[in-house]
């Protein structure tokens, strides 16, 4: 074991990998374990490897130990062997043993007891370490019992807007009206396709079908199935497809119950419960509860579900023309998603889609607001709700109105979702 180890750091150490830059500021320098979660496939591996070109930049080569425990090659490795490969790596480099190295564990759930070895070797050795993983309850739980203390957590997603353009190539330059006529063409596709980076970097779309095909595959299989030993597997494919096919849906878990029961499957209210939970573990959906004072409140209420990509809507939606409103929604959450981890959705006589309490900011979303009546609806639902949480504007986001309303006090701006998106990130 201890040469196979000793291969793959050698080979890796004298890869060269071509990255792009992503929009995240990671510590390399921290005494803390740092560790990155997210779903599959949405670039943390190469957050890795862009953390790691910065250390050989530096001249410090020799000092990274970087392992993908997905490697076909570890089939097989458990707990035991982690000596082995810390052994490995100080007999190809003896003298690092005098000085700081570099430790990248790549898909590090795969292998059991994890946690006490990182644990062990973050206490003794002068390393910075970091991992990653697929599945946000086995690392948050492990965190939390074993690795308390040592570790500042990360949440990686794919693609944001701004990312997705500089995957394109395309200039942010607001003042352009050529680069706004690219940045708008490319919005359309984003918010279709989503923002998976291998998607963004594939042009046939027949491919782009099937790598998304396959990412849910991989999801179900290894971080769902797998892991949770779920038995009714149709009743978890139905799932995934009713909230794939309708992302920014208020979702009653008693009437999906009692749709799923009509339609012949054998369930409990518990299994579809699990089922959800399951998959809200492994990244690929999000729910927001009605803002309440009272817990109970917030729990009576249906739920509003939200998908990790619109890309995964992109294979599951048998429609003609997609649903703009629902997908720029969904776009939206994403966006605050990355900020924020508290969001809530407002309602008492009218709905507001989007709540931040730390930011008391209200969102709406609205695809074409050129109906008066529906401009109208949303304008008031924004105004109750900043006057129940004391707040003094809202924000409208829409296809391309870009202008501010003024109504009983309250300012309420609205903006296209490409400008909103890209607000900060101009050159």
């Amino acid at each position: 074991m201890k040469e196979l180890f000793k291969r793959l750091i050698v080979d890796f150490q004298e890869k060269e990998i071509e990255i792009i830059p992503r929009a995240y500021t990671l510590p390399i320098e921290t005494s803390k374990i740092v560790s990155l979660i997210g779903v599959r496939r949405s670039g943390k591996t190469y957050l890795l490897y862009e953390m790691i070109n910065k250390l050989k930049k530096k001249g410090l080569k020799q000092n990274i130990l970087y392992i993908n425990f997905e490697d076909d090659c570890l089939i097989g490795m458990n707990y035991k062997d982690f000596d082995k490969l810390i052994e490995a790596y100080f007999e190809l480099y003896p003298q690092k043993r005098d000085e700081k190295i570099y430790l990248f564990f790549d898909e590090i759930q795969e292998i059991a007891y994890w946690e006490k070895f990182v644990r062990r070797i973050h206490d003794t050795l002068n390393a910075n370490i970091v991992i990653t993983g697929s599945s946000s309850k086995l690392l948050s739980k492990e965190i939390a019992t074993s690795l308390r203390g040592r570790t500042i957590s990360y949440e990686v997603f794919p693609l944001s807007f701004q990312e997705y353009l500089r995957f394109r190539q395309i200039d942010i330059n607001l003042h352009s009206s050529k680069s706004l006529s690219h940045i708008k063409n490319a919005l359309q596709i984003y918010v279709v396709k989503g923002g998976f980076p291998e998607i963004v970097l594939e042009e046939d779309e027949d491919i782009q079908s099937r790598i998304l095909r396959d990412y849910v595959d991989l999801i179900v299989y290894r971080d769902i199935i797998e892991r949770y030993k779920v038995k009714n597997l149709a009743l978890l494919k139905l799932l995934i497809k009713y909230l794939f096919s309708n992302p920014a849906t208020l979702v009653s878990f008693t009437k999906l119950y009692n749709d799923f029961k009509s339609m012949g499957y054998r369930l409990s209210k518990d299994t579809l419960f699990e089922y959800f939970a399951y998959l809200n573990d492994a990244y690929t959906c999000f729910i927001t509860s009605i803002f309440k004072s009272s817990v109970k409140e917030e729990q009576r209420n249906p739920k509003k579900v939200f998908i990790v990509d619109n890309g995964f809507n992109y294979i599951y939606d048998t429609t003609f023309s997609p649903d703009y409103s629902k997908l720029y929604e969904n776009v939206v959450f994403l966006h605050l998603r990355r900020r924020f981890s508290q969001i809530y959705y407002y309602k008492s006589k009218r709905e507001v889609d989007f709540y931040i309490p730390s930011r008391k900011m209200l969102v709406n979303v609205i695809y074409d607001v050129k109906d008066k009546k529906t401009l109208e609806r949303e304008v008031q639902s924004l105004i109750e709700g900043m006057r129940y949480v004391g707040s003094e504007s809202g924000c409208l986001i829409t296809k391309d109105e870009d202008r501010v309303i003024e109504s009983q006090g309250f300012k309420i701006f609205l903006k296209p979702l490409w400008r909103w998106l890209l607000e900060g990130e101009e050159k």
